[in-house]
């Protein structure tokens, strides 16, 4: 059974940081593709950041900067730390895997980050 669990997530005062874990199972980790998407209120559910299999990374332009996405092949994670929030940071997080060499994809449950005074 293919499990991705993420946590970190919370309430933050503007310019705070928060770093978000997912946890898979299931997978073969290694050949994942990972990323993470956010959806807010309203919104479409749009790209944050990604890693690929073998560690490049990739950000939304507008995140550069603030947000670093990292992955452990070991402990079959990727994090995502989160620096200078804003208040438009505020969504749902979701982890992504996604496989190397075809079209198969997991979500995780997703995890609310909200940014607020």
């Amino acid at each position: 059974q293919v499990q991705l669990v993420e946590s970190g997530g919370g309430l933050v005062q503007p310019g705070g940081s928060l770093r978000l874990s997912c946890v898979t199972s299931g997978i073969t980790f290694s050949i994942y593709h990972m990323g993470w998407y956010r959806q807010a209120p309203g919104k479409q559910r749009e790209l944050v950041a990604s890693v690929t299999s073998d560690g490049t990374t990739n950000y939304a332009e507008s995140l550069k900067g603030r947000f670093t996405i990292s992955r452990d092949n070991a402990k079959t994670t990727v994090a995502l730390q989160m620096n200078s929030l804003k208040s438009e940071d505020t969504a749902v997080y979701y982890c992504n895997a996604r496989i190397k060499f075809g079209s198969l994809t997991y979500w995780g449950q997703g995890t609310q980050v909200t940014v607020s005074s």
